[in-house]
Parts: structure tokens; C-alpha cells; sequence
């Protein structure tokens, strides 16, 4: 059958629909990239926050329209908005057919091939399911840039966070099953390798192996020496001299560094259940600044959570405006009675975290702004991604991840998709940066 899988939501959901791809493939049937010329459409879907549930009903709407005009029979829900909804999920969408929890990617062969009961729902637990490793089967479609998911689930209890619930206690893969899939991709002409989890520097803490992410970082270093490699996200409290050192003993390790600290008031640090208080980010930003002076930092904030007053909003711009991140995201608190947050006081009118959140975006594009007109004149490497619809080709240098950190413009009429050069910048915005060929 022809398939078309619409992957939303985080890369550690990329990985998870370019795995199901695989096992659809192996199967014998065919990925298709137009929905119009389906038979079986799969969505896998985020559920974070309500915005991410609300892009999932809307692409589940919009796709289940072509079982009424095109070739389509069947659709499939995957993902964490099953996970999160389950039987309430299956009675407010009778469009889908089957819906498959984070716990069974496994069974997608099944679901395609087979006649199920209509609104099917299989919620087993996420923490049963087995991890991927170096030669699952997998379609990759973010080429010239690799993902790797070093790990699933979460071990922290954050009070605004659904993720323990959504994808079970932290599992990490084993490191050298981790660097023979880094070797492969690196064969496979791959030029970025990412190492991806929900808290990648707790890689490792749940083995009996006395294994940090700073071993991780050497062994898949080592595995695909000649390849960019970067790891997302990491936790303040894990932020140690020895993984300061390895990132900077590999000339292959990007330095860039996504710490999300969330808030930096004492108030708020507490009802999130973060365990650090602002004194301690502050140390972690120095210890990293101190180690590596060409360090990269991008974090996020969350605004108007149940609680914070203006007080500690302006402490958490001032430590922005003081720190100056390369890089911040900002969300706004997104409540649910199935969060812990939920229960606590002082939930914030719309408007105000709207006003917060717009506010201290403002304020990081002026920083960002400034740092990117800092690096005019300087040179860089870049990584050819791709080419725009007019015909500019763009790429990323090391200080941008991809999707969240802007792009860099190259002004050439001669390069090469998925291979490195040497760039001369020449202009600068908020996000994107312009350069020449050195």
C-alpha cells in the first residue's frame, strides 16, 4: 500500500515516525509524499502543550478529508495525543480508525495491514516498549543532518511536564550501540549527527555501566570523527567540568550548548519543581563561559506560570538582558488538569503571559540581533543544506541548530548540498546571517 506519514511535534517524534517508515518498508509497502495518493495515512502527533494538541486535531481534520475524496481508507494516529487523550481522544474523532499510544509503534505494521475494529486505541506502556538500536530499521528524510535518540522518557517530575506520563522513566541505550549507529550514518555521508533525549545529560544515570554523556560524547566522537556532532537538551545541574572538556578535546563537537532554565526566580524555580535556584544557573553559565570562550547558549523560558508576579518576571528579563543567550525560545505556560501545576494558585489571565511572553522575545531579538552583527567579518563553516525557492542556497553554521536557531545564507551560484565550507560573513538580522565563499 501507498503510505504518507505527517510527522509533528519534537525530532525525538522524527525518529520515532522515520522508524515506523522502516518497519512499513520492510514490510513492502511504499512511502508515498503526497497524502492525494495515500492508502493509509499516519499522523504522529505531539501533545506537550495545547497548542501542539491543537496542530494534531487540525492536520487529523484536514488529512481525514481525503478518505472522502481520494484513495485514502484508512487513518492512523500515533503518538503522544493518544497517549495523553486515549478512549476521550477516539470518541472526539471518529475520523480516525486506529489510534496507537507512545508504547505501540510496534504494532504500526499491524494497523495498517489489518481490519480493526474503527477507533481501535492501544495504550500499552511506553516504558515496555523496546528502544531503537544501531540497525532498526529506519527512512531517514532529514538528510544532510542525522538524529540519534540516545534515550526515552524522563526521570525528573517537573509540575508544567507531561513527558514521564507520555513516554515513562528515563531508558538509556547502551553507549556503544549509540556510536556503531553514529559510524553508520557517517558512512552513509550524513554530516551532522544529533544526539537527542528530553535530558540528554542524564544519559546514562540509570545504567550500572559508571558511564556519564561526557563518555557517550567520546565514543561517538570517535565513531564519526569527520562529522559535526551535537547533543539537545541539557540540565543545568548537569553541567560538568568533564563534559566541558570532552566537548572541547573533539574538534567534531559543536559547542553549543541548550540548557532549558525555564525561570530564574526562587518563587517559581520552587512551584516548577526544578531543584536549582538562580545563583546556580548563573554558576553554570560561567563554568561553561570560563571553559569554552566560543561557547554557543540557547535556552527556554516559560512565562506566566500559576504564581509568577511581575516581580519575578522582571527578575527573569534582567537575568536574560544580563546573561545574553546566543539564542531563547519562550512559551507560555499551557495548563491541563492533568499536570501537577494545575492544582497550584495564582493562575495567570491570558493576556498578561501573552504581554510577558511578546516582551521578553522583543528583548532577545535585540540581543541576538547584536550578537549576530558581531560575527560580520569573521569566518565561519557552514554545513549546505539546501536551496530557497529562488534559488539561494543556505545552510547552518555551528552556532545554529537546525529549525529554531535561524539559517546562514550562502551567496553562491556553485555549492553542494551536504558538505561543509568555509564562509565569509557579510550580514546579519535577528536570526539568519548572509555570507560569500572564502
Amino acid at each position: 500500500m501507498q503510505i504518507y506519514l505527517s510527522s509533528l511535534g519534537c525530532v525525538r517524534n522524527r525518529v520515532d515516525s522515520e522508524i515506523m517508515l522502516g518497519r512499513l518498508a520492510g514490510a513492502g509497502h511504499e512511502v508515498c509524499e503526497n497524502p492525494e495518493h495515500a492508502n493509509v495515512i499516519v499522523i504522529n502527533t505531539c501533545a506537550f502543550i495545547e497548542s501542539a494538541t491543537e496542530e494534531g486535531i487540525e492536520e487529523i481534520l484536514t488529512l481525514s478529508a481525503l478518505k472522502e475524496k481520494g484513495s485514502c481508507r484508512k487513518i492512523i494516529v500515533t503518538g503522544c495525543l493518544p497517549q495523553r487523550y486515549g478512549r476521550r481522544a477516539a470518541e472526539s474523532l471518529p475520523e480516525v480508525d486506529v489510534f496507537l499510544g507512545t508504547g505501540a509503534y510496534e504494532s504500526i505494521t499491524e494497523a495498517v495491514e489489518n481490519s480493526w475494529p474503527e477507533g481501535t486505541c492501544l495504550l500499552p506502556s511506553p516504558s515496555q516498549t523496546a528502544l531503537p538500536s544501531w540497525n532498526t530499521a529506519r527512512i531517514h528524510d532529514t538528510w544532510p543532518t542525522g538524529y540519534i535518540k540516545i534515550m526515552e522518557g524522563c526521570a525528573r517530575h517537573c509540575t508544567y511536564c507531561i513527558i514521564p506520563e507520555l513516554r515513562g522513566p528515563l531508558r538509556s541505550r547502551l553507549a556503544d550501540d549509540i556510536a556503531r549507529e553514529a559510524g553508520l550514518l557517517a558512512d552513509n555521508n550524513f554530516a551532522e549527527i544529533i544526539l537527542a533525549g528530553q535530558d540528554t545529560t542524564s544519559w546514562g544515570t540509570d545504567l550500572d555501566t559508571g558511564q556519564t554523556l561526557a563518555d557517550l560524547l567520546d565514543k561517538v566522537s570517535e565513531a564519526a570523527p569527520d562529522v559535526w556532532i551535537r547533543f539537545l537538551y541539557g540540565h543545568p545541574d548537569q553541567i560538568g567540568d568533564r563534559l566541558l572538556e570532552t566537548v572541547v578535546k573533539h574538534p567534531n563537537m559543536c559547542r553549543y550548548f541548550d540548557i532549558p532554565i525555564q525561570h530564574v526566580s526562587s518563587n517559581v524555580l520552587k512551584r516548577m519543581g526544578r531543584g536549582y535556584g538562580k545563583k546556580q544557573l548563573l554558576e553554570c553559565i560561567e563554568r561553561i563561559r570560563n571553559a569554552i570562550s566560543d561557547a554557543v547558549l540557547r535556552t527556554t523560558v516559560l512565562v506566566g506560570f500559576p504564581g509568577e508576579t511581575d516581580a519575578d518576571f522582571e527578575e527573569l528579563l534582567e537575568f536574560v538582558e544580563q546573561v545574553e543567550f546566543d539564542h531563547l525560545g519562550a512559551f507560555i505556560y499551557s495548563d491541563a488538569d492533568d499536570l501537577a501545576a494545575h492544582r497550584l494558585d495564582g493562575h495567570l489571565p491570558p493576556q498578561i503571559s501573552q504581554d510577558r511572553h511578546d516582551l521578553i522575545m522583543q528583548r532577545q531579538a535585540d540581543i541576538s540581533l547584536t550578537k549576530n552583527r558581531s560575527k560580520i567579518g569573521s569566518y565561519s563553516e557552514v554545513l549546505v543544506e539546501g536551496r530557497t525557492d529562488d534559488g539561494r542556497f543556505y545552510g547552518r553554521i555551528r552556532h545554529q541548530a537546525p529549525e529554531v536557531d535561524g539559517i546562514t545564507f550562502i551567496e553562491t551560484d556553485n555549492a553542494k548540498i551536504g558538505t561543509y565550507m568555509n564562509l565569509y560573513i557579510t550580514g546579519a538580522d535577528e536570526y539568519d546571517l548572509t555570507g560569500v565563499p572564502a
